[in-house]
């Protein structure tokens, strides 16, 4: 705001300044012109030499001058005199007439110079003049006509107008810059806020966030700071999910690993391979717990999936192909999807196989697993459909959560996961928009569905017109 004030006042000086310097320029060009037309005037005025009264011819050189000066209307600093032969001055009452007189030097200066028009200096300050010669018959000079204007009565009333001008401009700045500090203040306070709210926070605290009010810069630069905040906390909260979930439950291999470590004989070759066995189990199961904890921590990454035009016969095929080898079970194609869909394949087989896999551990050998999917207009569909034991209405918000196995019966006592599979496959949906469907009716199986929403196609659109799938 102090770098905008001192700018306004040095355009309001350039501005007097300028305006100064036109104004005296002006009156200047204006006095000269004023003079060479009075001169003018004179002249044809003495070429005439008629009365215009009488109708008779001016008698002399004094008659011609008393007569044009009486007839002049003199302006403010104007002077206007008339010398005949003999010396004798005429003049007129007012204008600049207490300037030059016939007694001063000046005037004596000016009827002695050769030239026709100059300058002079009085105690006023410069005065231009001009003058005349009055020219008989006989070529005998008959007098002089002087016309005189003092430039500086005109450029003190420039300069007073300036001096005015200044004090509007000086008291209009000093209100612009009372003005401008509280709008400024009022501009500025979002920002102020932004300031006082990023020392509020630290990592152990994302939850501030600032009001956003209208729809300015200011009101954007709060979205985004909100925006970044609502990342860190994401971020943060993965981060503490992640050391949470792996000491939870790297805490009871380990425990196991070294309690048999412990205990383990050294002269009996069967335990100590029996501990190895145990041992290598627990590290496998830690590896698997690890790299789904890795997996779900990715899951918040913008590039945890990377969407692509995917041909859905191919893909339905291929997944179909990999679940044969989950498992000695009956595995059924329901269907087909036609066309093709913006879809991570990698992440969708990811998901779908295992859901497969859930379904394995949930059924026998001979047992029936159905998969299938499904194009619509604005959303593709594949599903995981198997003939266990289902799940208990209970049980149905609970299996998709981290390190939860459900407390169904039957088949689905078989489990050696770390509950985080269901928890995988609602982060894959998630992260295409979609998310994860249950249909189960106890001692009926289950049938899991992915919904992948897409945006609308206009062939699709078409298709869907004419009735064709």
């Amino acid at each position: 705001m102090g770098w905008l004030v001192l700018l306004l006042f040095i355009a309001l000086v350039t501005v007097t300044i300028v305006t100064r310097n036109l104004l005296v320029g002006q009156a200047r060009s204006e006095a000269t012109q004023a003079l060479y037309q009075e001169a003018q005037e004179f002249r044809q005025f003495a070429e005439s030499g008629v009365n215009q009264t009488t109708g008779q011819p001016y008698k002399n050189g004094e008659e011609l001058l008393r007569r044009h000066i009486a007839r002049q209307y003199l302006e403010s600093g104007e002077i206007m005199l008339g010398v005949t032969a003999d010396g004798t001055v005429i003049g007129r009452p007012g204008g600049g007439q207490d300037v030059l007189t016939s007694s001063t030097t000046e005037f004596r200066q000016i009827l002695r110079s050769p030239v026709l028009t100059g300058t002079v200096a009085t105690r006023d300050g410069p005065l231009r003049w001009s003058k005349v010669p009055v020219v008989g018959d006989q070529g005998r000079s008959e007098g002089t006509f002087v016309v005189a204007y003092a430039v500086d009565r005109d450029t003190r009333e420039v300069d007073q107008m300036m001096r005015t001008l200044a004090l509007v401009s000086a008291i209009g700045l000093v209100l612009a810059a009372g003005a401008a500090w509280l709008v400024s203040g009022q501009i500025l306070e979002p920002v102020n806020t932004v300031r006082r709210a990023a020392a509020r926070i630290s990592h152990d605290d994302l939850t501030e966030r600032i009001p956003v009010h209208g729809h300015d810069e200011i009101a954007a630069l709060a979205e985004q700071f909100n925006g970044m905040l609502d990342r860190l906390d994401q971020a943060f909260g993965a981060q503490r999910q992640f050391l949470d979930d792996a000491s939870h439950e790297l805490r009871t291999p380990i425990t196991i690993i070294r309690g048999n470590l412990e205990f383990v004989a050294d002269d009996d070759p069967l335990e100590r391979a029996e501990v190895v066995r145990l041992c290598t189990d627990e590290l496998d199961r830690m590896s698997r717990i690890v790299e789904d904890l890795l997996l779900l921590a990715k899951s918040r990454r913008p590039d945890f999936v990377v969407l692509e035009d995917v041909a859905l016969p191919d893909l339905t095929s291929d997944i179909h192909a990999k679940l044969r080898a989950l498992g000695a079970r009956q595995w059924q194609l329901d269907s087909i999807a036609e066309g093709e869909a913006r879809l991570d394949p990698d992440r969708v087989t990811q998901a779908v196989v295992q859901l497969a896999a859930n379904a394995v551990q949930h059924t026998g050998p001979g047992d029936t697993i159905r998969l299938g999917s499904a194009r619509h207009v604005d959303e593709v569909l594949f599903w995981v459909a198997d003939s266990g034991p289902g799940v208990r209405q209970e049980d149905g918000e609970a299996i998709f959560e981290r390190f939860s196995r459900g407390s169904t019966g039957g088949a689905r006592g078989n489990r050696t996961g770390a509950g985080l599979g269901l928890t995988i496959v609602t982060a894959i949906a998630e992260a295409h928009g979609g998310w994860v469907e249950l249909e189960s009716v106890p001692g009926n199986g289950a049938t899991f569905t992915l919904r992948f929403p897409q945006p609308e196609r206009r062939d699709d659109h078409i298709r869907d017109q004419e009735g064709r799938p």
